[in-house]
């Protein structure tokens, strides 16, 4: 599924038929009222069920000619009448069969086109509560919901992900196959925020065998797992639960740290968390100027924090994790 209207087949099929019964409807209440002015060949007047049988074969320009208008103005109404909404019922049907095809076959034309064209693109694995938040913080960040495709087994889930903006994909992102239509070969980052550890864990394991260099990273409810998900090869694991009680536990005991540790957390206001490649200006420095502080050094994919061992100097390729205000960002 991709962003824009998404009006299914059986949703357009459905609709096109309650119009189709409509005309035959009112087409059969039409007859039944001039019901005195047709003739069956087989006798006797005509009853409800005669001018719905008239009714169908007229719209459907099938015309047996055992009841047939005999009177001027059964024939007048039939000229004014019975002949557009035959018009129409043929219009209807032929005009949802193209639409469905029509449908249908650029459904499969714009999925083809993405999958063609697609890379360095952002997989999000589980679209509740987290995934969601993740995918904002995402955009938040500088990436764009265009270049995002969500997978779940929840068509409800997919649809929000769609009018969101990004593209969606329904299926278990555990199987090898789903990954493949989600390119997952092709993705710079993969986020995986599935309700199960465990799921959690054996798709970490199949985009890794699909894709051994994007970031990965996984969020798991229960701490005993983090392990287990760093060794499926996550690059970073989120323990929402105790991440969340710990966040918890410091605003109770001071709501102003709470309030700096949310803040931290949310991109594009106050103070960010970012990290950001190495400059010559930052060559040789402990730390860069103010109003960045320093919080750590990414040297040879090994993380390096402030205060733990000796401070390093920054050196070309490094990559600093630091603290800023969301509005330095235009001259740093």
């Amino acid at each position: 599924m991709f962003p824009g209207p998404r009006t299914g087949p059986g949703w357009l099929l459905a609709q096109r038929f309650s119009l189709a019964l409509g005309l035959l409807g009112l087409c059969t209440f039409i007859v039944y009222i001039e019901r005195g002015g047709y003739r069956d060949a087989y006798g006797g007047a005509m009853s409800l069920l005669d001018c719905l049988y008239y009714s169908t074969v007229s719209l459907s320009t099938t015309g047996y000619g055992d009841i047939v208008p005999v009177s001027t103005a059964a024939r007048a109404v039939n000229i004014v009448v019975i002949t557009p909404l035959r018009l129409g019922f043929i219009l209807l049907l032929v005009g949802t069969t193209l639409e469905v095809l029509t449908t249908t076959a650029r459904a499969q034309s714009r999925a083809r086109r993405w999958r063609r064209t697609v890379h360095d693109h952002t997989v999000v694995i589980g679209y509740g509560t987290k995934g969601r938040a993740a995918a904002y913080a995402l955009r938040d960040g500088g990436a764009r919901f265009d270049q995002m495709i969500v997978i779940d087994p929840d068509a409800a889930s997919i649809a929000q992900a769609t009018e969101d903006g990004m593209a969606g994909l329904v299926g278990d992102a555990t199987l090898i196959r789903v990954l493949e239509q989600a390119e997952v070969a092709r993705a710079t980052r993969v986020m995986i925020a599935t309700h199960r550890d465990d799921t959690s864990v054996l798709a970490c394991l199949t985009v890794r065998r699909l894709n051994p260099r994007a970031t990965v990273v996984v969020a798991i409810r229960q701490s005993e797992n983090e392990e287990l998900t760093r060794t499926a090869g996550a690059d970073s694991v989120v323990v929402y639960a105790d991440t969340a009680g710990r966040l918890l536990g410091v605003s109770a005991l001071s709501p102003a740290t709470g309030d700096i540790a949310s803040d931290l957390l949310s991109a594009g206001t106050g103070l960010e968390l970012i990290e950001r490649e190495a400059t010559a200006a930052d060559f040789g420095s402990t730390g860069p100027a103010n109003p960045e502080i320093l919080l750590g050094i990414l040297r040879s994919g090994t993380l390096h924090k402030f205060g733990e061992g000796e401070a390093l100097k920054v050196q070309p390729g490094d990559r600093l994790v630091m603290v800023r205000h969301a509005q330095d960002e235009a001259t740093a």
